[in-house]
């Protein structure tokens, strides 16, 4: 069965298969108990499940990876959520008296969703997303990427394809899992540019001098922006489209724009005479303007939901869920090649189950029965669980997710060398 051939029908019966055989628990556990550098931090963290019929169980906590596997095996939720790390284990938090049970750190984490770019993408609509549009996502990966480690030092960022319409980053630093809401606030307004809502026809509004890091933005999207606005979504190619350009621009120089395009219907010429128009008007204007860097901004700057940021307690879906609609994994996106990720290429749960019953081809099958029955059980497991995922298109997603893991092991080995030195101390 092809991917493309996803019934979410079938989710029932595939979802045990996954949790049993393919799901990384190894690497999810590493990854969120963070070395154990901090006592029970795995252990009060929430995990949130929507099981069938969309029942929502929050307060999830696990003691250790076995529980949480024997859990998610048990219930086999159709996705998965994670929250904060709080002052008292959440499956708990009944029996701990008001007021005390307090979400304390959790990962910065971003929301990057399609339907959010409905008014400056004419390809798609609501939930739909194809290749032209994508390249929204690539850019806005590009630009807070840059911002976070740049701007703000963080080292320990996790790309997360959403499944479906958008991408997640989880920046996993601990000075980032400690910041405030107001600290996490600051941040996502930082990087937030769109400013106003429907009704607000001018969204990007730059003042003299532009800030360096809008200057960086706008080096990342001067790079996408010939190709994806003017030729693959045709802004100026189209009378609908021209127009809502055009009012982006000041009165007089529309004037002029308007007779010039009556004339000229390239949309590459056309663009050629609005940056031509806007350095006249740089030029002979009092106060400068940069319209033409807006209307860039406007219709390929990233667009935060800044709510999902701010709060600590905020929960957000996980990476490896496996999107209900689709049935595509939340998988990790390979940074060093950010440009030719592509969603529809990303395994969906009946293609990777239908890889495993697929007939093995590597050196296992050579191997006699008499060996095989040597092996000690539980390495046996162990073993055909990693062999499981490595036969199947989620490979190199884990490989991916292994990488990131390793970059952070190299800090919590720091953290506690420099623990074990203290306690040597005292």
């Amino acid at each position: 069965m092809p991917s493309s051939a996803y019934d979410p029908a079938c989710l029932p019966d595939l979802l045990p298969l996954y949790y049993r055989r393919l799901f990384p628990f190894a690497q999810y556990y590493r990854w969120l108990n963070y070395g154990g550098v901090h006592k029970n931090y795995f252990q009060n963290r929430e995990f949130s499940f929507t099981l069938k019929d969309d029942i929502y169980v929050r307060y999830q906590s696990f003691s250790s990876q076995s529980e949480l596997e024997k859990e998610m095996q048990k219930m086999n939720p159709h996705k998965i959520d994670i929250g904060a790390v709080y002052s008292h284990r959440p499956n708990q938090h009944n029996t701990v008296k008001s007021g005390s049970f307090q979400a304390l750190e959790k990962e910065l984490v971003f929301d990057i969703d399609m339907t959010d770019y409905d008014d400056v993408r004419s390809c798609c609509s609501a939930a739909d997303i194809c290749s032209k549009c994508w390249t929204l996502m690539t850019i806005a990966i590009r630009i807070l990427d840059r911002a976070l480690r740049q701007d703000f030092g963080f080292h320990h960022l996790l790309w997360v394809y959403s499944g479906r319409r958008g991408v997640h980053c989880w920046v996993c630093d601990e000075a980032a899992r400690k910041l405030s809401a107001a600290a996490r606030s600051a941040v996502a307004e930082y990087l937030s540019l769109i400013k106003g809502g429907e009704e607000t026809v001018k969204k990007v509004v730059l003042t003299d001098p532009i800030h360096p890091f809008i200057r960086e933005s706008l080096a990342v999207v001067e790079h996408y922006f010939p190709q994806y606005a003017l030729q693959d979504q045709n802004i100026l190619g189209r009378k609908e489209s021209e127009e809502k350009v055009l009012a982006l621009v000041p009165e007089d120089v529309k004037k002029d724009l308007q007779e010039i395009f009556q004339e000229e219907r390239n949309p590459e010429r056309r663009w050629r005479h609005i940056e031509v128009q806007a350095k006249k008007k740089q030029q002979t204007a009092k106060k400068r303007q940069y319209f033409e860097k807006e209307i860039m901004l406007q219709y390929c700057y990233p667009r935060l939901d800044v709510n999902v940021s701010k709060g600590v307690n905020h929960l957000l879906k996980s990476p490896f869920s496996v999107h209900p609609k689709t049935g595509r994994i939340s998988v990790p996106i390979d940074l060093t090649d950010v440009d030719k990720f592509d969603p529809f290429a990303v395994p969906t749960i009946s293609l990777i189950c239908e890889e495993l019953d697929r007939p093995k081809a590597d050196e296992d099958e050579a191997k006699s029965e008499d060996t095989k029955e040597k092996e000690n059980e539980q390495d046996s497991t162990e073993k055909r669980k990693i062999r499981d995922y490595k036969r199947t298109s989620l490979a190199k997603y884990v490989k991916y997710f292994d990488q990131f893991l390793a970059g952070m092991a190299d800090s919590w080995k720091g953290k506690l060398l420099r623990q074990s030195d203290l306690q040597k101390e005292f």
